[in-house]
């Protein structure tokens, strides 16, 4: 369960650091978010989920 905790924590830290550094950035790309299709978002977002599972298999063997 700590494993869970460090890795949203990780994620916190990554979206700071994003919106920190470039907030023009992150404000465009949630536009573009706002202006694509819902199945498509759903697409890359069940790709991105299936990437990030390989590679936690990967890493944890």
């Amino acid at each position: 369960m700590s494993d869970l905790g460090t890795a949203l924590a990780l994620v916190l830290v990554l979206e700071g650091i994003l919106y920190a550094l470039v907030p023009g950035g992150m404000k465009s790309m949630m536009r573009s978010a706002l202006e694509t299709p819902d199945q498509t978002l759903r697409v890359t977002g069940l790709i991105v989920a299936i990437i990030g599972v390989f590679l936690v298999w990967i890493i944890r063997g």
